[in-house]
């Protein structure tokens, strides 16, 4: 892995809990009800973990939230997603979101190669 990918991939993930930290210290019910509500929603139910993740994916890139690419590529890494189901899943959220989600597409293609690399 080099250096960048590395820090792509740690970069996200200090920032993401360093905030989140910030921001569940706080007394903000709301706030924590949505972060409890979003955990609990990735849990294993009907759909196991792997397809929710993809599912989030697909709804994260059709919006263009990169944050969110972000963290559903590790939750899809998570539980065992291969390139393969990655790809397609990406597929289906560009046909859906159109052209305009290409960039996205590139930046989460760039996250999962990072993802890919830590493990090696």
């Amino acid at each position: 892995m080099n250096q960048n990918e590395h820090n792509l991939v740690g970069d996200f993930n200090h920032y993401r809990s360093k905030m989140n930290e910030k921001l569940l210290s706080g007394d903000h019910k709301l706030i924590k009800r949505i972060f409890n509500l979003d955990h609990n929603a990735y849990q294993e139910g009907a759909l196991d973990k792997k397809t929710k993740e993809l599912l989030g994916l697909v709804a994260s890139a059709v919006l263009r939230c990169d944050d969110c690419i972000k963290y559903h590529l590790e939750g899809a890494k998570d539980n065992q997603a291969t390139k393969e189901e990655v790809m397609e899943t990406l597929g289906i959220a560009t046909l859906v979101g159109g052209t305009i989600v290409v960039p996205h597409l590139r930046r989460a293609y760039e996250y999962w190669e990072a993802l890919e690399s830590e493990l090696q």
